[in-house]
């Protein structure tokens, strides 16, 4: 008797369960690669569950359709969208492969592209004067990358208002190179009246919004568009170990929602351990208290695993750190440190400040979801907001590429027609 089923008796087929990993077939297997699809669509049939017999000599011809037609008599829905010959069954919960194909070499495709062409990383520190930024963002990157390393000078004087001053370097480790700018703000929140202090701040990322938006809508637009768009903000909290400043609380509310803010506290060694915990939870709660959201926001958790390791880094934010470019011997090691008369502050120490962690979660873990969120959440808000202040905008920015004057859109009344003004050049 035949192995075959009939259509009108043949069982319902069970859902196949969640293939393993497979890797290339072993040489000494007696069974041979049987069902691989010849694509039009560039796809592999996958097996037939184990509780539907098939003909021996059946073969499955994708061609990127939407069903399949069964040479074993049979018909059977295909949810990865392709027509197959033969009973084969495919679920959305992945195929079983019969041999290996070679699509994790995307990753190292991905890599060696990434080293040919490198990445920009933009970071912002903003703060009072004299809490150390440029000396940390020098040891965060162990280089002299900060602005006061590029020809500074101690005669310098404090500018009478805000002012924005970046320095570009590129750095390579391992074969990988990154172009980064560093975004000073000197003069900020050092002036006797500090009103609006922070709007030359917002300007400026709102500037290089414009400038990627601009050129983004361009017809003949860069193969690759320059980023200028500030990716992180480090904000430099004084370890007064009282309270925030209503300068600190007024100026990451209004720039919490344009860029990601990552709040540190600057000099952590001027405190005690237990002044410095109890300070770090009176941040906490005051940011809390004035609905100011710090990276990395909740809501921009993808999963629980992401939910589960960011919970762990906002409950030990803000990050009490140091910041030092000299060594020190120490124990017969070269530190990073500060020396002071009761002993050498070892900055790479977890015992005696949190800049460790704050590298590992700026660098090492979160770099690449920073240039996420700033372009897809930070920069589409921008963009949106852009394209929908009046009608005419996005045909103002296209035509902008062929130097048509711009025009705009209004209305006489709510319900008479649109009427296009162009202007003269």
């Amino acid at each position: 008797m035949s192995d075959v089923v009939p259509p009108e008796v043949r069982p319902k087929p069970a859902v196949p369960a969640k293939p393993p990993n497979v890797g290339a077939p072993s040489p000494s297997s007696s069974f041979p690669p049987q069902g691989l699809g010849i694509g039009g669509g560039g796809g592999v049939c996958a097996p037939p569950p184990s509780g539907i017999p098939v003909p021996i000599g059946s073969h499955s011809l994708g061609h990127g359709g939407g069903h399949s037609v069964g040479h074993g008599g049979g018909h059977a829905a295909v949810h990865s969208g392709g027509h197959g010959h033969g009973s084969s069954h495919s679920s959305s919960g992945g195929s079983t492969l019969l041999g290996y194909i070679g699509i994790d070499t995307i990753i190292e495709q991905m890599r060696k592209k990434t080293m040919k062409t490198g990445f920009d990383f933009n970071i912002m520190v903003a703060g009072h004067s004299g809490l150390g930024k440029s000396t940390l963002i020098n040891t965060l990157f162990k280089s002299q990358v900060s602005r006061r390393s590029t020809g500074w000078s101690r005669d310098e004087k404090i500018p009478k208002t805000v002012e924005i001053k970046s320095v570009s370097h590129v750095i390579e480790e391992g074969g990988v190179k990154m172009k980064l700018t560093v975004v000073d703000t000197p003069g900020f929140g050092d002036q006797i009246n500090n009103d609006n202090c922070w709007e030359p701040i917002s300007k400026y990322i709102n500037e290089q919004y414009e400038k990627f938006l601009k050129e983004e809508v361009n017809i003949a637009r860069k193969k690759r568009i320059p980023d200028t768009r500030v990716h992180c903000c480090l904000y430099f909290i004084s370890p007064t170990g009282h309270s925030l400043r209503q300068l600190d609380i007024e100026f990451m509310r209004r720039l919490s929602h344009s860029v990601n803010i990552i709040p540190v506290i600057a000099k952590a060694d001027t405190m005690t351990i237990e002044e410095r915990q109890e300070f770090k939870q009176r941040v906490r709660k005051e940011l809390e208290m004035s609905g100011i959201e710090f990276y990395p926001q909740k809501e921009f958790d993808e999963d629980m695993e992401d939910k589960s390791d960011n919970d762990k880094i906002r409950e030990a934010m803000p990050f009490a750190v140091v910041g030092s470019d000299k060594e020190y011997q120490v124990n017969g090691k070269r530190v990073l440190g500060r020396k002071t008369a009761w002993g050498i502050v070892e900055v790479e120490n977890p015992h005696h400040c949190e800049f460790a962690q704050l590298r590992d979660f700026l660098i090492r873990s979160h770099l690449q979801d920073l240039k996420e969120v700033t372009h897809n959440i930070q920069y589409e808000t921008y963009r949106a907001k852009r394209l929908n202040e009046n009608g005419g905008l996005w045909c103002n920015l296209l035509m902008s590429s062929f130097l048509i004057p711009p025009i705009s859109l209004s209305t006489s009344s709510p319900t008479s027609s649109w009427h296009i003004h162009i202007s003269k050049p």
